[in-house]
């Protein structure tokens, strides 16, 4: 388990505003569900929720948290978000929340007046761990992660769009904590968004710069580390 506290300095929150627009009779789809915790935890009580994700290792770890659970109206499946197999005009909610999508699948399988609601990570995340490391996701990319995503949804037909900033102050308790995180998610990574270019380069950790990183940005609460997030909504 990775020790850290969260500071959220925006509102936009992705549960809150995912319960805004479902009713009990509401059928939703997560893409990028990972092991489901949050989908058992935080999704609210409606008709149907179909939960995906490309790792087989990953639906097989949701499939036992949800026998844990107690919820009866969760599904999950393994299923290739850029090959969506899900019904037409089947959704009233697609939520995609850290994962890669396709726009045009997801406007094929919402109702009409259905709603995506996605939470990413974007370019600038852990700016200054970039900076200082001369790389990391997306690092190079001309465009931020969320203008990419934005340009896709309205591409895709979606008609009412928004994109909002989500800024969140990361304190974590250790050292080890945080090299933890850092092996754990592609922030320093040499990895592209682009579509032509997405191959995943892994790098060594050099623990030099990690230790100037750590010493620069060592506060009482921890070791800060600035995400930074987006959040958005578009309805169908």
């Amino acid at each position: 388990m990775i020790n850290y506290e969260e500071e959220v300095l925006s509102s936009w929150d992705l549960y809150k505003i995912l319960k805004e627009y479902v009713t009990v009779e509401s059928k939703v789809l997560d893409l990028g569900t990972g092991g489901g915790e949050k989908v058992i935890k935080f999704f609210p009580e409606v008709k149907e929720i179909v939960a995906t994700d490309f790792s087989e290792s990953m639906i097989n770890t949701a499939k036992n948290n949800l026998k844990k659970s107690g919820r009866s109206n969760i599904t999950f499946r393994q299923m290739d978000n850029l090959n969506m197999d899900t019904e037409d005009e089947y959704f009233d909610v697609v939520v995609a929340r850290h994962t890669v999508i396709d726009a045009k699948g997801i406007y094929k399988t919402l109702k009409p007046g259905g709603v995506l609601l996605v939470r990413g990570v974007d370019k600038e995340d852990s700016i200054e761990l970039k900076d200082l490391f001369g790389y990391g996701q997306a690092y190079f990319d001309p465009k931020a992660i969320s203008e990419i995503d934005l340009e896709n949804i309205k591409s895709a037909g979606f008609k009412e769009v928004s994109l909002t900033d989500i800024y969140i102050n990361d304190y974590y308790k250790t050292k080890e904590d945080l090299i933890a995180l850092l092996l754990k998610v592609p922030i320093l990574d040499d990895f592209s968004e682009i579509e032509e270019n997405t191959s995943l380069k892994k790098k060594d950790l050099d623990f030099n710069l990690l230790d100037e990183y750590i010493k620069d940005n060592t506060t009482e609460r921890g070791i800060l580390l600035k995400r930074k997030y987006y959040g958005i909504i578009a309805k169908k």
